[in-house]
């Protein structure tokens, strides 16, 4: 008997000097390696044949159900080592594994016949006995495996185990035994072909897509284990028969059924996609999904954006989804603070607000800001116990392009409608090591350091950098939110169209008049001298009644009171900016408002000269109102500016406020005289308007498209326009133009019904389906002049140019109206937008601006420590500097735009997705051997390369839960050497795999034919092996650079953790080789 250790003596060695001509081998073993086969493959190629016996169920089709999952992965780690084990990693990373199964599968197929132990309870002693032709027989026991690291050839941890190897006659024994075994068909099952099958996997061309699944199947494995189909879109139902889904362009598809997953798990998602992407769209696709499943839907959103969703509700001509037969309720933001009264046809006091099983709310950034009025509810309030917590269980679907502003917890309030308000209902159901309030705590932490850095430093990379991995896990569960870079890069947009080319675009500043002596600015300045006592009547209260007032109308607030006088402040304030932003609009507009402060000043004089003590009501805003340009940043309107109220004469200093409202009157009546005038052909502005929308008519951009949408945030500015153009169009180019704003729809022809979609069709006709909705009108409409009541939701591509006739505060509302016709699919080359600037130099408007609101403190009670919601943070007025100059020379995607609180492209529901689908279609992705690989062609943006997809399997990698998809790590590297994509961009590898791979179900033979050329039918692949050792080096060079950074951060380190050795610290699941 002779004793083998693998230290002083080796298996494979031994092997080779018993092994002859002719020798016939019988093994039992756990397991069958190639790379034992390679190690002795000369002496294996002259073997008579050999009887393999897997000591363990191996290759056997059992019956388990998916939670017993787990208690499974021995076998499936058994058929793996068919392919390279645990310790053979140095080998398989080596990237030869094609060539030596190739190799094998020929030698199994002439060769080896292989069985398999069926019980698992059962298992059988491991032993290799060799016959040889001169009756030299020889046994070895205590073998484990058949693999490289039990020949010897490669390290094996643990304790060394004694073989021992015995001769004939002693070793007739174990033959004997074996020989007994191989014959009992009730105990072995004959695999032979099974494992044939395995091998020619492992060394066959594989189609992109599916290593794409394979490679998905491995990361998200474990989210198949806590997978419900009660989570799952219901295909059965038919909803993606539906009109609306067969509209839905793919990226769509996806979020609606994301959004449906996420809905039904955990009962809230915010839809955030970019500008341009058809949110509306993919929300009634949503919409349909839970009709179909006899649920009650209520839409709640902005009043100004009512037409958007009662369009699609009516089984009208002019509705393209009349056959869907939608129900759902539509109401508004502000119905949420009244109790009776009519809305949208519905009486209120009826409404049963808690029986709906999913409430869609339109720009739900709207709802960002949780107030803490003591002893009176607002709106978001009412909305979380009305609607949400009372009644049945409701979902919650949020659309909005700018979900967060410049605080976590603009998002966290959005979220706590999905919970209920409740962090416990949310938190159980969250992977998170913390709770969610925690998580955006810590998140608010970070990004209020980062918020101090300079411009420079401020960028968005930096802030992910110092979130939390759990951060990311709220938002991959609760959000769906892409850019408009990441569908075109990340999805085949073939079918659909490109987005057209941006122009850059035309800025123009033209002066209110070239005959008179009046300046913006002279005016601008004029308005600072307003004290707008109008607003403020308050302020002057006798002392002896001041409490009176304050017991009336101020409120208490758990921070301290909110007083009347503070939001009297507040609204005069406001009504300054309103003045400022009427004039940069258009004259008629500020004309207008001036001459209404006047009629409202002279009103309350008389009511003081009448001497009587009579009351006097004050005024109210009408921030719904066209003419009104309220932010929603400002808050809920009631707290800011309160309600209206009623003053009687004798409790105020009358004499005072008189002398304050004549100064008033005194500069309102100079502002009126100077631009009374200025109307028609005085206007310099207006004429500037005519002279580029009759160049851009007589020289198309594209050609033939003589269509322009001119935008004001002012109805009173879209009459004026409409009143001055339509007639000149009309008489010059006999063109039709058409004026659409919240309460006005009408065209200069009588063809066209004065109905916004019919408006809308015939300015739009490829893009709102006018043939099939209005096939009698022949007329066309080429300018539409609009309010931002149609800046949101509507598809009007067909269109190539846009005008900002007065240039928003907030470059946001821009974005959102160039959102119109900035759309993918669009039939136009290129398109361009113009905008109007006030006749003055970026940096005096911007100082201007800020002495206009210098005296304003609006006091924002739902914020979190910011008192003044118009910030006049210099850096914040530097960063708005650099917004509004980009705007000058280019349009400006709205993620780049956010002050780095941007959560586009984090989500990998995309991939789950998909992984889900594959699994229902065909079943789990069982007896796959790792280390695959595909080949695909590159793109102008996704470089030649390789992309490699690891398992980690050492604890100390991963330090700060860096990379998201631990254990798993992801690395794309150029063919040069270079990084292209590191491990913690994993989300954008994936989305680099899905582009390259989706959708192409075979191999691309001619790529497979160059790289097999190039490596020698792949037996010379030593650049790709250099390749992977450099990208696993990156990956321990980033975790090395985060490890020390931990020294220095709050909360402990981790550094001097495990020992990492580097290529042995991973295996190859899969590998994508980008020509």
């Amino acid at each position: 008997m002779k004793l083998i250790d693998n230290v002083n003596n080796r298996l494979g060695d031994d092997l080779k000097e018993s092994i002859e001509r002719g020798s016939k081998l019988s093994i039992a073993a756990a397991s069958f390696s190639i790379y034992a086969f390679e190690a002795l493959k000369k002496e294996l190629g002259k073997i008579e044949e050999l009887r393999f016996i897997f000591s363990s169920p191996t290759f056997i089709e059992e019956k388990f159900q998916k939670q017993d999952r787990k208690f499974y992965i021995p076998h499936i780690y058994r058929e793996s080592e068919l392919c390279g084990g645990e310790f053979e990693l140095r080998l398989m990373n080596q990237l030869n594994q094609r060539a030596i199964a190739k190799e094998c599968a020929q030698w199994v197929k002439n060769k080896v016949t292989f069985k398999s132990n069926k019980q698992s309870n059962l298992p059988l002693n491991g032993m290799i006995h060799i016959s040889n032709n001169n009756e030299n027989e020889y046994a070895y026991t205590n073998v484990s495996s058949f693999t490289s690291s039990d020949l010897g050839v490669t390290h094996k941890k643990g304790f060394p185990t004694l073989i021992q190897k015995t001769e004939f006659p002693d070793s007739k024994h174990y033959l004997d035994w074996f020989n007994q075994v191989w014959e009992n068909d009730e105990y072995l099952q004959d695999v032979t072909e099974r494992v044939q099958s395995y091998f020619e996997s492992a060394y066959k061309e594989n189609s992109p897509e599916f290593i794409y699944f394979i490679t998905l199947y491995n990361i998200f494995n474990d989210f198949l284990d806590d997978l419900s189909i009660d989570n799952l879109p219901n295909d059965q139902i038919g909803f993606k028969e539906s009109v609306v889904w067969q509209r839905l362009y793919n990226f769509q598809q996806d979020a609606v059924i994301g959004a449906i997953n996420k809905l039904e798990k955990y009962k809230g998602c915010i839809l955030a996609d970019s500008v341009g992407l058809g949110k509306t769209f993919s929300a009634l696709g949503i919409i349909k999904y839970y009709e179909m499943r006899n649920k009650d839907v209520l839409v709640l959103c902005p009043k100004k954006l009512e037409a958007n969703w009662n369009t699609f509700r009516h089984n009208d001509k002019n509705n393209i989804l009349a056959k869907d037969r939608f129900r759902y309720d539509v109401l508004f933001h502000t119905d949420l603070s009244r109790d009776r009264g009519m809305s949208n046809g519905r009486n209120l006091e009826s409404v049963n607000w808690g029986n709906y099983g999913l409430i869609v709310i339109d720009e739900s950034h709207n709802f960002r800001n949780n107030n803490t009025v003591v002893g009176k509810e607002n709106r978001y309030q009412r909305l979380l116990r009305k609607v949400i917590q009372e009644g049945i269980e409701t979902k919650v679907l949020m659309l909005s392009a700018t979900p967060v502003n410049n605080r976590f917890n603009d998002l966290k309030n959005q979220l706590a409608l999905a919970y209920e308000g409740e962090a416990a209902n949310i938190d159980e159901k969250l992977e998170t090591d913390r709770g969610i309030d925690q998580v955006f705590r810590r998140a608010q932490t970070a990004f209020n350091i980062w918020s101090k850095y300079d411009a420079s430093e401020r960028t968005t990379d930096r802030l992910l950098d110092m979130l939390d991995f759990d951060f990311f896990e709220i938002l991959d569960s609760l959000t769906i939110a892409r850019s408009r870079k990441h569908i075109t890069t990340y999805y085949d947009t073939t079918a659909i169209g490109k987005f057209p080319e941006r122009n850059k675009p035309v800025s123009i500043q033209a002066p209110l008049t070239e005959e008179m002596d009046v300046t913006y600015v002279d005016i601008a300045e004029k308005l600072t001298l307003l004290n707008l006592s109008i607003y403020t009547p308050l302020n002057y209260i006798l002392p002896s009644k001041m409490q009176l007032y304050a017991d009336l109308y101020d409120k208490t607030v758990k921070s301290g009171r909110l007083t009347q006088i503070d939001r009297e402040n507040s609204l005069r304030i406001l009504m300054r900016i309103n003045l400022l932003k009427r004039l940069e609009s258009s004259v008629d507009s500020f004309r207008i408002t001036l001459e209404g402060i006047i009629s409202q000043i002279e009103d309350a004089i008389k009511v003081i000269d009448n001497g009587d003590g009579s009351d006097y009501e004050g005024l109210q805003a009408k921030l719904d109102d066209e003419n009104f340009d309220w932010e929603a940043d400002w808050g809920d309107e009631e707290n800011v500016i309160g309600k209206k109220i009623k003053v009687h004469i004798n409790d105020m200093d009358a004499t005072k406020w008189r002398e304050d409202l004549n100064e008033d009157l005194e500069v309102l009546h100079g502002l009126w005289n100077s631009v009374v005038d200025i109307r028609g052909e005085k206007d310099a502005k207006l004429q500037r308007l005519i002279s580029i929308l009759d160049e851009k008519i007589n020289k198309p951009i594209n050609h033939g498209n003589k269509k322009a949408i001119i935008f004001t945030a002012f109805a009173d500015t879209a009459n004026y326009l409409n009143e001055h153009l339509s007639k000149h169009l009309k008489e010059r180019h006999r063109l039709n133009t058409a004026l659409v704003t919240g309460t006005r729809k009408s065209s200069n022809t009588k063809k066209i019904p004065p109905d916004l979609n019919a408006i809308l069709s015939c300015f739009s006709p490829i893009s709102k389906d006018k043939a099939q909705l209005y096939p009698k009108i022949t007329e066309s409409i080429d300018l539409l002049i609009a309010t931002d009541c149609i800046s949101e939701g509507q598809n009007l591509q067909d269109c190539d140019y846009l005008i900002n006739y007065d240039i928003h505060w907030n470059p946001v509302r821009i974005i959102q109206r160039f959102g119109r016709i900035d759309r993918i699919g669009s039939k136009n080359e290129s398109i361009t937008m113009v905008n109007f600037w006030p006749d003055i130099t970026l940096d005096n408007y911007i100082n201007l601006k800020q002495r206009v609101e210098s005296k304003m403190l609006i006091s924002n009670m739902a914020s979190t420590g910011d008192d003044n919601i118009l910030n006049t943070d210099e850096k914040d007025l530097d960063y708005r500097k650099i917004q509004l100059q980009k705007l000058q020379e280019e349009v400006i995607d709205l993620e780049d735009l956010r002050e780095g609180v941007s959560i586009t492209d984090l989500g990998l529901n995309d991939f789950r997705v998909d992984l889900t689908d594959y699994i229902k279609i065909y079943g789990e992705l069982k007896d796959i051997p790792e280390g695959l690989h595909a080949v695909v062609g590159s793109t102008p943006i996704l470089e030649p390369g390789v992309i490699f997809i690891l398992k980690n399997v050492n604890s100390g990698v991963n330090i700060n839960k860096l990379n998201r998809l631990h254990p798993y790590y992801m690395v794309y590297i150029k063919n040069s050497g270079e990084l292209f994509l590191n491990h913690i961009d994993s989300k954008k590898i994936l989305d680099a795999v899905r582009m390259l791979c989706k959708g192409k179900s075979e191999p691309i033979v001619e790529l497979c034919q160059d790289v097999a050329k190039e490596t020698d039918d792949y037996h010379e692949m030593q650049g790709y092996s250099e390749l992977l050792k450099k990208s696993i080096g990156s990956i321990l060079q980033v975790e090395e650079e985060k490890e020390i950074l931990s020294l220095f951060r709050s909360g402990g380190t981790t550094a001097l953790q495990d020992k990492i050795k580097g290529v042995e610290d991973f295996k190859l699941i899969s590998f994508l080789i980008v020509r």
